[in-house]
């Protein structure tokens, strides 16, 4: 049996990106019975890729519910991602069994996460970085007219922070162009798609100064033919590969074909956060800082540290 249920976390602070502002985080939460048992998965539908809280439902709800199917019968994306999930976690409690040693992967470890500032003016984008200046890798959300003065603010709230840059696709190539020096001069480590998917092939021909990572542009292993010359690193979302299955392949393949790893996420909880830990391992940038966004969150959640994030309990998930 195969349940769906919408649930909403508020936010601590509005999160703010080019394409538009939230106060919560919307969520569909899956459950897969079987047997006396029950696996969870979350998924966070975005509309960037032509989701919406009912047509993920109406998805997961004309699947047969049978693991084996799922590739064949969804696309990459959020309906499958949350039913993979579920059928992992049931599959853990079945055989007794850590979701890591089933998928042949090593027990994960605690690793770093980003923590992603959100979209406001130079003048509360500065104030933020220093309320956060303590974390190692601060994420920065641009892609306007105005980026460099927020990106001169963010510096001086957080001199000593690593920081990365996501453009969620707001860019041209020549304003990506323009940017790169003063990117290099103020320390940034990686820029995250500046221009539109699809409309990237740019990119191949430009000079990348410093790292430029697909994100819109990646979804799973289907997405990189299209990315070679273009991009250094691939940005991975359980939302976008379909679940954890694909998220570990896609990670293998990339890494085959000489990019590095990004692992990310949408705004969820952690319940959507605790199988990405397992494809976080090793990865060079972990982005898996949603609870650190939310006012609330699941029971038992992901412990954080600070800016570091521990395995799932099983209770939680895996």
């Amino acid at each position: 049996m195969i349940r769906v249920n919408r649930d909403s976390f508020k936010l601590a602070e509005v999160f703010t990106i080019s394409r538009g502002s939230r106060t919560e985080a919307q969520v569909l939460s899956v459950e897969f019975e079987h047997d006396g048992l029950s696996g969870r998965g979350e998924c966070v539908p975005y509309a960037r890729y032509g989701e919406t809280l009912d047509s993920v439902t109406a998805q997961i709800e004309g699947s047969s519910g049978r693991w084996c199917d799922l590739a064949a019968e969804l696309p990459a994306g959020a309906a499958r991602n949350a039913l993979d999930c579920a059928f992992w976690d049931h599959a853990a409690k079945r055989d007794g069994k850590r979701v890591w040693d089933l998928c042949g992967e090593p027990a994960p470890r605690p690793v770093t996460s980003a923590f992603t500032l959100s979209l406001d003016t130079p003048e509360k984008m500065e104030a933020s970085a220093a309320k956060h200046a303590h974390r190692p890798l601060l994420k920065i959300k641009l892609g306007t007219p105005d980026d460099m003065a927020r990106l001169e603010a963010v510096r001086r709230g957080a001199p000593n922070a690593a920081i990365i840059v996501d453009a969620n696709e707001g860019w041209t190539a020549e304003i990506y162009s323009d940017l790169a020096p003063h990117l290099v001069r103020l320390g940034v480590q990686m820029v995250e798609q500046p221009m539109p998917a699809g409309e990237d092939d740019m990119l191949a021909e430009i000079e990348r100064p410093l790292p430029v990572c697909a994100d819109e542009s990646c979804h799973d292993r289907a997405s990189l033919p299209g990315l070679k010359g273009k991009y250094d690193m691939v940005n991975i979302k359980l939302d976008k590969t379909g679940g954890l299955t694909e998220a570990l392949a896609l990670r293998d393949a990339a890494r085959a074909e000489g990019y590095t790893v990004m692992v990310g996420c949408m705004v969820g909880s952690s319940l959507a956060m605790a199988p990405a830990m397992l494809v976080a391992q090793g990865a060079e940038i972990v982005d898996l800082d949603g609870p650190l966004l939310l006012a609330e969150d699941r029971e038992p959640p992901l412990r954080f540290d600070g800016s570091t994030v521990y395995p799932p309990e099983a209770a939680l998930w895996g």
